[in-house]
């Protein structure tokens, strides 16, 4: 799916609709120290089985995309929703 590098959405700041910039959201780096990453970890580990049953087979073809909007005015940032995709891409709006 085409997205355009910027749309004119509301920007709850402004409380006005802006030019937002579009840019596709990724998760950042889990850090290993975090109260969670240790729970887990010391979860995962010894003798028993898995936390969580492995995954056999893969259900889903395609990842939740969610767009990354920076207002233009006040650079105000929010997350639009996630969409199945399995493609995108940013082009320039005519």
């Amino acid at each position: 799916m085409k997205v355009p590098k910027r749309i004119r959405t509301y920007c709850p700041r402004c409380r006005t609709h802006t030019v937002h910039s579009v840019m596709i959201y990724k998760a950042g780096k889990r850090r290993s120290l975090a109260e969670g990453e240790r729970r887990y970890r010391r979860k995962q580990e010894g003798y028993g089985s898995q936390r969580k049953p492995e995954q056999k087979r893969f259900a889903k073809v395609t990842k939740k995309i969610v767009l990354k909007l920076k207002c233009i005015e006040c650079g105000y940032i929010l997350h639009r929703r996630g969409v199945r995709l399995k493609k995108v891409e940013l082009v320039e709006a005519r």
